[in-house]
């Protein structure tokens, strides 16, 4: 059984940083190419970050230069440093996780930032 279980999330103010992570379990993780997504209410899920098994990563540009997404396969676990953290950045984060040798992809059940003063 497949199961992405994010934490870290919660309550910064803007300009702040959390740090969230999302352990997986039952996939060759170092296989998988791993995401972040975030749905803001009243909006579509898009994708925030991405890296694949070879460690190359991907931004959304909106989040450029503030966040960075890490691996560490021992442990199968991906992360999300969130810095400089505004308003807008409110959201459900959500990790998935997607392989070509994986016809299924994977998701887990999300964690909320808030950030408000």
């Amino acid at each position: 059984q497949v199961q992405l279980v994010e934490s870290g999330g919660g309550l910064a103010q803007p300009g702040g940083s959390l740090r969230l992570s999302c352990a997986a379990s039952g996939i060759i993780f170092r296989l998988y190419t791993m995401g972040w997504y975030r749905q803001a209410p009243g909006k579509q899920r898009e994708l925030v970050a991405s890296i694949t098994s070879g460690g190359s990563t991907e931004y959304t540009v909106p989040v450029k230069g503030r966040f960075t997404i890490s691996r560490d396969n021992a442990k199968n676990t991906v992360y999300l440093q969130m810095n400089s953290l505004k308003a807008e950045d409110t959201a459900v984060y959500f990790c998935n996780a997607a392989s070509p040798y994986d016809v299924n992809d994977y998701w887990g059940q999300g964690t909320q930032v808030t950030v408000s003063s």
